[in-house]
């Protein structure tokens, strides 16, 4: 990851908010023969005693499945929308342009859960995205028979985080009327450069 101190966050909580707001993430491995494999999936993100814990649940047989069965060892990323930034824009001249982005590297030992932890899981899933308690997607308005039916098709999982990384790029290191520059051509652009835009007004406030 590229590691540069003004490049940083704030504070921890900032970094816990991040990955509570950019929750569907990518999921990286190794299989049996040493070859990368990722996934894409939803998670929920809980904090207990300052132990960040990502759970989530997947198809099996697939690959990257099968490779977390094996080798349990496992990088998550959590990542917003980027932006291109020109070096048009800043007020020192003769420079090369760049890219803003935020990511967070979550790294840990994904379990693999019981039953009763994936009905759970799917509960508590369903119910965040969804919001509305009574709507008919909601497990509790689901059929058993469905449920078990399409429970043995997936897995869910903890991953207890033993190590946390992150990188918020948004122009901290350039002067105040280059920043100035950067946010107001990005908030001119398109939805992910307004975005970037946002994020480095916010971080500068």
């Amino acid at each position: 990851m590229y590691n540069i101190p003004h490049f940083k966050a704030s504070n921890h909580q900032e970094v816990i908010d991040f990955m509570h707001a950019n929750p569907f993430v990518t999921i990286c491995g190794v299989d049996a023969n040493g070859l990368p494999v990722a996934t894409h999936i939803p998670v929920l993100i809980k904090i207990e005693n300052d132990i960040v814990t990502i759970s989530g649940h997947m198809m099996r047989k697939q690959d990257h499945s099968n490779a977390f069965e094996i080798n349990k060892n496992v990088l998550v990323i959590f990542s917003a929308p980027s932006a291109f930034v020109s070096a048009n824009w800043y007020t020192t001249k003769n420079m090369g342009s760049t890219w803003n982005y935020q990511t967070v590297h979550a790294r840990g030992t994904l379990e693999i859960k019981d039953e009763a932890h994936l009905r759970q899981l799917l509960t508590d899933l369903t119910l965040h995205f969804e919001k509305d308690v009574d709507s008919p997607t909601q497990v509790k308005n689901l059929s058993e028979e469905y449920m078990q039916q399409n429970m043995k098709a997936i897995y869910s999982f903890d991953i207890v985080v033993t190590d946390l990384q992150h990188v918020f790029k948004l122009s901290q290191n350039r002067d105040e009327a280059s920043h100035a520059n950067i946010v107001n051509e990005l908030s001119n652009g398109a939805p992910a450069c307004k975005h970037m835009a946002a994020a480095m007004s916010k971080k500068n406030s």
